[in-house]
């Protein structure tokens, strides 16, 4: 009996431990990162129903910068093993990325509870992950990347693979749609038996079958309280017929341009950039004025960044940059001249 309570106490302890390091970043957050609200007023053109907070652009890069990690983490695998890549990095990134975030966010308005709690969750569910699996490939993993000497297995190629299709797929779909028992499954009928593939199987198995099962719990509780909206409006110009693109819808013709749908997320980019080159100005997108853009570069910081940070495996910096909606395709262009590759267009 008193071997049992002993080891209670030591789990309880563990468990506090494990709580207090995921509500430190939390508590530093609300804390530290508070900006100056600056009053930027702005008179909306498209109706109240079609507005979507502006702050919402800042408070999408956390959920990219999840995204942004596995991009890195399949980048590393692509010629390197798990333990090559940095988790605290990672893990640092996201939380000193969201201070900044909220403290630009003070002169844009007010960051809206169910927002918080939202990121925060996402926050600390994606700093246990990666504190999990740092804690396995670096210790465990690396021992049987030693064990299986310089050459990689036929699963390191797998789940290079696998790492990289993800990445792709977040671009554009929730992570919960994503088919982990497929993966666990090509794991065990690609294995070529050899101990590094054993271990990977089991290890990548295991990972990708409580994934699995997350994600199942995620989609129902999405599905009782509804999917976000899928499409936005926004209003352009265009100095001779608006072309047509696809998944883009024509709503109405107003005093201040073309009043349009069109989707959101990574096809949003997509249509913006060709739009910027066909000579489409936005002059405003779901009520706002102000929107936010990752950038690529060579350089580590840029003076328009609110801020910036390394890339894993790529060896480049990706910028945060805050711009006018109105100024925004003509920033699109500019880009190559700047030494910049566009990223990602945040919507709202």
């Amino acid at each position: 009996m008193r071997v049992l309570l002993r080891w209670l106490r030591r789990l309880v302890l563990l468990l506090v431990l494990v709580g207090i390091g995921l509500a430190a970043p939390i508590i530093y957050v609300e804390t530290s990162c508070k900006g100056t609200a600056q009053a930027q007023p702005y008179d909306a053109l498209l109706p109240a129903e079609h507005h979507r907070p502006e702050t919402r652009s800042l408070m999408t890069y956390p959920e990219w910068h999840i995204v942004h990690a596995y991009e890195d983490y399949a980048e590393v695998l692509r010629q390197g093993d798990p333990h090559d890549y940095g988790f605290w990095q990672g893990i640092t990134g996201f939380w000193s990325s969201l201070c900044a975030l909220t403290e630009t966010a003070a002169a844009h308005g007010e960051i809206d509870g169910e927002t918080k709690q939202t990121i925060y969750v996402i926050g600390a569910s994606f700093t246990a992950e990666l504190a999990l699996k740092a804690l396995y490939e670096e210790t465990v993993g690396r021992l049987f990347t030693a064990l299986r000497g310089p050459e990689r297995a036929p699963l390191d190629e797998l789940s290079a693979q696998q790492a990289s299709g993800y990445a792709e797929f977040l671009q554009q779909v929730p992570w919960y749609k994503w088919r982990f028992d497929d993966d666990a499954q090509s794991l065990i009928d690609q294995s070529s038996g050899s101990i590094r593939d054993t271990e990977r199987a089991i290890a990548l198995g295991l990972e990708y079958t409580a994934k699995g099962g997350y994600a199942g719990v995620i989609e129902q509780a999405v599905e009782q309280v509804g999917q976000d909206e899928l499409t936005l409006r926004m209003i352009v110009t265009s100095e001779g017929e608006l072309p047509a693109y696809p998944d883009m819808q024509v709503i109405a013709q107003r005093p201040e341009g073309i009043e349009i749908e069109t989707p959101r997320y990574r096809a949003l980019t997509n249509l913006l950039v060709q739009m910027a080159g066909d000579g489409v100005n936005v002059v405003e997108i779901a009520g706002n004025d102000d929107i936010l853009f990752t950038a690529i570069s060579d350089q580590p910081t840029r003076a328009d960044a609110i801020y910036s940070a390394p890339r894993q495996g790529f060896g480049d910096h990706r910028h945060l940059i805050v711009v006018k909606v109105s100024d925004l395709a003509e920033r699109l262009r500019q880009l190559p001249g700047a030494g910049l590759a566009l990223e990602h267009i945040h919507d709202y």
